[in-house]
């Protein structure tokens, strides 16, 4: 089957490693289901995997991907749930947790094989594109938003980078849930469209806000670290999933967190049950996942020279090639 996947790490030119063309079909195996990709999406995950980050040398070549709405075996539309061992389902009851393409072959290809345990019914309303957004980057800002800031209708959260996959996600999110949004970005476009989306405002990285937060939302890390601890009120939450300017600011803050007792608190993806959760509101609301680009899979190199150049907002998404 014809899929995209790492042939080989290279840290310093990830895509160096990336390769389009065939590989096995995936096998049987008992309490695992069989997806018939209808649609798959990028995350910075893929990237960080033709690094070698979470991805072993000897795991490879390994097919990458960890997003995917399709049809399962017994013909019904399913949405993947990507993190594989949460729960003993179909793996060792002692295999710690892992992301698709860490231990087991991902979504971009034809088909990807998981456990049975990993498939939600996908929502009528939402296209298989619309729903292959939602689980690794729409479920972070899920979580980070609802389980992890402990944010409620009228609050205020910044939003730090507008035009990556969580950042847009938490921005309509939150907005849909009652929450006042506020973002940054460097680039005038991507600040413009994050008010579009249901910012209030928009401002360049380290610009004095109307007043300080209750929770921020950080995936740059070092870059904006500082102006993220001095937005919050006394008492508010940071809260962090992701490093992708750097995870060693130059100013880690930390006699404001303690002065102001802030809480400095690390996301990682989300349950199976926020995912079920995330699906429901984005059927009842209207909410939809903002799509940057489709392209068929064979196009794949295009989506992620995209995604690494920085100039998308939104999603990636990609389709079966024929």
């Amino acid at each position: 089957m014809f899929a995209a996947y790492a042939a080989r790490i290279d840290r310093d030119h990830p895509l160096n490693g990336l390769e389009l063309g065939e590989r096995p079909a995936p096998e049987d195996r008992p309490g695992w289901t069989t997806v018939t990709v209808k649609a798959a999406s990028l995350n910075h995950h893929d990237l960080w995997s033709l690094r070698g980050v979470g991805l072993p040398a000897e795991k490879l070549p390994m097919i990458l991907g960890c997003d995917a709405a399709g049809i399962d075996a017994d013909g019904n539309e399913v949405v993947i749930h990507s993190v594989i061992g949460q729960s003993g389902h179909g793996v060792g009851l002692h295999e710690r947790r892992s992301l698709l393409t860490e231990h087991y072959q991902g979504t971009f290809a034809e088909q990807v094989t998981v456990p049975a345990w990993n498939v939600l019914p996908k929502p009528r309303e939402l296209s298989f594109e619309q729903a292959a957004c939602l689980p690794t980057a729409w479920l972070t800002a899920y979580r980070m938003l609802f389980t992890n800031a402990g944010v409620r209708p009228g609050d205020s959260v910044l939003v730090q980078g507008a035009g990556g996959g969580v950042a847009t996600a938490a921005i309509v999110l939150g907005r849909a849930a009652g929450l006042r949004m506020y973002a940054t970005s460097r680039d005038e476009a991507k600040r413009k469209r994050a008010v579009e989306l249901g910012a209030q405002e928009a401002y360049e990285p380290g610009a004095r806000l109307p007043g300080r937060v209750d929770a921020v939302i950080e995936t740059v890390g070092a870059a904006t670290w500082s102006h993220s601890i001095k937005s919050l009120r006394p008492g508010g939450t940071l809260v962090i999933s992701g490093a992708t300017s750097g995870d060693r600011p130059d100013h880690a803050e930390l006699t404001r967190i303690f002065f102001l007792e802030l809480k400095v608190v690390g996301s990682t993806m989300g349950s199976k049950d926020e995912l079920e959760d995330l699906l429901s509101f984005c059927a009842a609301t209207g909410v939809r996942p903002v799509i940057d680009q489709v392209l068929p899979l064979d196009r794949a190199r295009e989506g992620f020279e995209r995604m690494a150049d920085g100039e998308l907002f939104g999603k990636i998404v990609l389709t079966p090639s024929s």
